[in-house]
């Protein structure tokens, strides 16, 4: 990491402290937002209340009369982090979408911006390897990284009617999964059943941040079935560790 610029250090008013790597989506960069947030919980900073790791920045929330801002950077600066371990193991998780009527709501309009069939823009979301770069927006509301290039489609001039839960969206050479009904300016092009954030789950949110998510696709009848299970508060994802056993 000894060839990546050097962080910049933003404060966002008195209490919060962003560290911000880069200006773009790449796993590189995401690699040292993980890594700070690491160090950070392990030293244990006195007055850091909250850490939250972002595409390119970690988000540092703290208590100003018990560490200053100008206290924290410092710390921060001499702290190590290129070489610490991850909070935790990263897995893959194996989530079920389905792209047929009425999951894939706006599947035709991509294909006809696209100029790509239907059955190439399915076939492409679901052979990607996404990263679960963070959660945001709007509770369980998942990130990803990975779509691939050929699905960059810009987003909506307006925002679309309300996207369902477990949406599956793409704009702006990025990928959603929706964890609640909202307007977007994204495009629908499947769904899961899957509940990516369910506060009756021990596990709130289901994917750690820096995991690994591919989609597995499924017809109608197994995604009427699947939400049925989710809605009784069943949990079937499949996930392994990516550094094996």
């Amino acid at each position: 990491m000894t060839d990546m610029p050097a962080p910049r250090y933003l404060p966002a008013g008195e209490s919060a402290l962003a560290v911000e790597f880069g200006t773009t989506i790449d796993p590189k960069i995401h690699d040292r937002v993980l890594a700070l947030d690491a160090a950070i919980q392990q030293a244990n900073f006195d007055g850091v209340t909250e850490t939250v790791p972002t595409y390119r920045s970690l988000m540092i929330h703290f208590d100003p009369r018990r560490l200053p801002t100008e206290t924290l950077i410092d710390a921060l600066t001499r702290l190590e982090y290129a070489s610490k371990p991850a909070l935790r193991r990263q897995q893959r998780w194996h989530i079920p979408a389905c792209y047929e009527p009425p999951h894939g709501e706006d599947i035709e309009e991509v294909a006809a911006f696209l100029d790509l069939p239907c059955a190439e823009i399915i076939g492409l979301h679901v052979s990607a390897r996404y990263r679960v770069y963070m959660y945001g927006f709007a509770p369980g509301f998942t990130f990803l990284g990975g779509l691939p290039p050929e699905l960059t489609i810009p987003r909506r001039g307006v925002p679309r009617a309300p996207a369902p839960p477990g949406s599956l969206l793409i704009a702006g050479g990025q990928a959603l999964i929706a964890s609640c009904a909202m307007p977007t300016g994204w495009y629908g092009i499947g769904r899961t059943p899957i509940k990516m954030f369910d506060p009756r789950r021990e596990q709130v949110f289901l994917a750690g941040i820096g995991d690994e998510i591919c989609f597995e696709r499924i017809d109608r009848a197994a995604f009427d079935s699947l939400s049925m299970a989710a809605e009784a508060g069943a949990f079937f994802a499949r996930c392994e560790f990516l550094d094996g056993p």
